[in-house]
């Protein structure tokens, strides 16, 4: 069953908000920090795509997107427990300017490991488009509670548009990063699948997108593909 299927049922499992931050300018090679809120009702560590989100003390506010006014500034609050946060912020420069991303998706497709008995449901690529935010300011530090401010990519101070080229029908994700997020099975540069991993390539064009993303999906996969097909010369 797809996600929006998942969506559309009068009782759905309960959506999971799963988060990554990942530090200014880190090393390429770094793992983001990865945790949860606990709000669906798993209040333990899960693992989704193979990475585990650690369970915490978490609140969050204001991700809603209108067409008016001006653009959302959610709000991410945490416990600070034993002041483990305040030690971490005097490490980090208050995380300023790191990247917070957030994944939905509901605890049905969540890895099997999560469940005792399996979980014949589990599947890595029914999830909602993913949301970028950047850690804007801190407004508010005590021995209790952190609360930070975040900003889209378009609410940063000296950000110009277009942030990155536009290009019809050629892919500017790294293949199997963050952004791309296909973890499936080989494919060569002619899209033939393959089993040696060094001959795993992409040639970073729709169709290739299609074809692997297919392959994991059924055919109902949403596409994460970082070019332009609707874009056009005027």
């Amino acid at each position: 069953m797809t996600i929006k299927a998942e969506q559309q049922k009068l009782a759905p499992t309960a959506l999971i908000e799963l988060y990554e931050v990942t530090l200014k300018e880190a090393p390429a090679n770094e793992e983001p920090f990865r945790f949860h809120t606990g709000t669906s009702g798993l209040n333990k560590n899960v693992i989704w795509r193979g990475n585990e989100y650690v369970a915490l003390p978490i609140e969050t506010e204001g991700f809603d997107i209108n067409t008016q006014g001006s653009l959302p500034r959610p709000k991410l609050r945490v416990a600070n427990v034993n002041g483990i946060f305040s030690a971490l912020l005097r490490e980090t420069e208050d995380l300023i300017g790191a990247t917070l991303t957030r994944k939905r998706t509901f605890v049905r497709y969540l890895d099997a490991v999560n469940f005792p008995d399996g979980n014949p449901s589990a599947d890595p690529t029914q999830e909602f488009p993913a949301d970028v935010w950047f850690i804007d300011k801190k407004t508010l530090e005590t021995r209790y509670l952190i609360e930070w401010e975040l900003a889209s990519a378009y609410d940063l101070q000296g950000v110009k548009l277009p942030r990155r080229q536009i290009i019809q029908n050629s892919c500017q994700w790294n293949y199997r990063d963050g952004n791309c997020n296909y973890q499936g099975s080989y494919f060569d540069k002619d899209n033939k699948p393959c089993l040696n991993k060094k001959d795993d390539t992409c040639p970073k064009t729709l169709k290739a997108c299609e074809i692997r993303w297919c392959s994991v999906g059924g055919g109902t996969a949403i596409l994460p593909f970082g070019g332009f097909p609707g874009a056009t010369r005027t």
